[in-house]
């Protein structure tokens, strides 16, 4: 059963707490309410017809994860019975469905929705979330205290940059879009794209194709990777001793870190990265036919662009007899085929592994904050897109993205960044969930230095410094928005005893919110300084207006 909904009929429907998506870190959010506050007042919407975010979304052949599935998984919800080291998305899509169901958050998410525009209301000091239900074309609108975006920036697939493809007489699907109904079998087929998810589309379907011509789009280290699967022995040990299941994560969680000075621009990081350089080049050299080594091997910095891993065996596949690589330039899909510069690549069907739209954050989303400043309008005072410790902006009261601008780390876990987000909001978020404030907002001051300081530190990173032109950089400045500048690690104790200098809680209430110890001044702005309120002097207080609405704003 889905959460109801109500129309602009019957009024607004309301929420304590809303957020936009269902993916890694919508369950993340739901779930962790649940184990810290046993709260469920909260509602979702996806403009997918079901939970899971890009692993709904990608159902590709071959698709899987590069990170450990011992890591790729909940910290509060390990799984001991993957099936394999590195899971397939199946897998994954299946463990989040638990996830899910388990704390009983599907009964509160809307899906088949778009949320087009969210809007903070000064007088209520609630949002407004204005949405479509995409089946029936119907809007209707939706308030809420706490407003979460985990929409992601693996959500709309790039579009197809040659032009004629309404020409072509066969079929174009891309990895974001699968269709499984099309038969692959004695076809010839043209891959766009040698990314990552070409790498894993191309050996899995190529034993039932008749020919398979992969176009090199830019070049990549491509490390070895074994993908063991876990015995049922192991599965017992794990399901069993959950100890040796909790130290199998953090073992992974060690081997993962130990590659993070090779990020660094330092001489460590530079000395680091020529040593793997020479090993990952001879495994290329190696595993990849002598007539693609040109096509292959990158000339920038290991860890400029993310690392593929070779657990699906591509490199190997590149040897067999109905394979072609090229780097031929597309210039136009006729009916038959791709025309280059060198030619017509005939096709049955074409695959376009190219990715997503990466350089946004909230895509057709619309966020404005107070005095109708939208998100956008705010970012075009920075180099590019930024958030105080990924999550919080000055100007957006109670609102809080998850994997965020510069959270993802190039080298590890994103579900560990999710939850990361998630326990940081909600470590701020506890004095207005206990009802001793309304509202908390960020510090211009501190957003501002914040900002600045992460681009200057990933200046010192193969991130920004590397040589090669990734996608997760934004152009207007060639400002690096996706990427974190520190050791997670670190920023683990950071969202775990957040330091929050320059968020603001207003409360209707503050004498009872303030320690007793402290002055009395009810016109002070709260302050939280690691986890600990205290008096932040000389600013005025400024109460919330009395709702119009009353407490909901809507109908629950």
């Amino acid at each position: 059963m889905l959460a109801s909904k109500s129309t602009d009929k019957d009024g607004p429907s309301y929420t304590r707490v809303a957020c936009i998506g269902t993916g890694v870190s919508g369950i993340a959010l739901g779930a962790t309410l649940k184990r810290w506050y046993n709260f469920d007042d909260i509602r979702f919407f996806d403009r997918h017809p079901d939970s899971g975010g890009t692993w709904w979304a990608n159902r590709y052949p071959g698709i899987a994860c590069d990170i450990p599935s011992g890591l790729y998984s909940f910290s509060f919800e390990l799984n001991p019975t993957w099936g394999r080291f590195l899971s397939s998305g199946e897998e994954i899509k299946a463990y989040h469905d638990r996830t899910r169901d388990k704390y009983s958050l599907r009964d509160k998410m809307v899906f088949s929705t778009e949320a087009l525009r969210c809007e903070w209301d000064e007088e209520s000091s609630l949002w407004t979330v204005y949405l479509q239900d995409l089946k029936t074309g119907e809007e209707y609108t939706h308030r809420c205290q706490i407003l979460f975006s985990a929409v992601g920036q693996l959500v709309v697939p790039r579009k197809c940059d040659i032009p004629g493809s309404e020409k072509f007489n066969g079929r174009i699907l891309h990895s974001a879009e699968w269709d499984a109904s099309v038969d692959l079998k004695d076809k010839n087929v043209v891959v766009l794209g040698n990314g990552c998810t070409g790498s894993q589309i191309v050996p899995s379907i190529l034993p039932e194709v008749k020919h398979l011509t992969q176009i090199v789009r830019s070049k990549h280290w491509i490390f070895p990777m074994r993908n063991i699967h876990y015995s049922s022995r192991t599965k017992w040990i794990f399901h069993n001793i959950p100890l040796a299941m909790r130290m199998q994560r953090f073992l992974i969680y060690l081997l993962a870190e130990r590659s993070w000075p090779l990020f660094q621009m330092t001489k460590k990081g530079t000395e680091l990265r020529q040593q793997k350089r020479a090993i990952i080049e001879n495994y290329m050299r190696k595993s990849a036919p002598a007539k693609y080594h040109d096509l292959l091997i990158p000339d920038f910095e290991i860890g400029c662009k993310r690392r593929i891993f070779d657990s699906s065996g591509y490199l190997k596949s590149l040897n067999a007899a109905n394979i072609t690589l090229t780097s031929d330039k597309p210039l136009e899909i006729l009916p038959e085929g791709i025309r280059t510069d060198k030619g017509l690549i005939e096709a049955d069907v074409i695959v376009l592994a190219i990715g997503f739209q990466t350089r946004q954050f909230f895509h057709s989303l619309d966020v404005v904050g107070r005095d109708g400043l939208s998100v956008e309008e705010h970012w075009s005072k920075y180099p590019g897109p930024t958030a105080y410790n990924s999550s919080a902006m000055s100007g957006f009261p109670n609102f809080f993205m998850l994997l965020g601008p510069n959270s993802a780390t190039g080298h590890t876990s994103a579900i560990m960044a999710s939850e990361n987000a998630v326990n940081y909001a909600l470590r701020i978020l506890k004095p207005i969930f206990d009802g001793e404030a309304e509202s908390v907002e960020l510090k211009q001051e501190a957003e501002e230095s914040y900002a600045y300081e992460v681009q200057a530190t990933l200046d010192k990173t193969v991130f920004n410094s590397g040589g090669c032109q990734s996608v997760l950089v934004y152009p207007r400045q060639r400002v690096e928005s996706n990427n974190l500048p520190v050791d997670p690690g670190v920023y683990v104790v950071q969202e775990s005893l957040p330091h929050l200098v320059g968020l603001e809680n207003r409360a209707e209430a503050p004498t009872t919110f303030y320690p007793e110890e402290k002055k009395k001044d009810s016109k002070d702005f709260i302050r939280i300084d690691g986890c600990i309120f205290e008096w932040f002097r000389g600013m005025e207080f400024i109460p919330p207006a009395a709702s119009s609405v009353g407490n909901n704003g809507g109908t629950a």
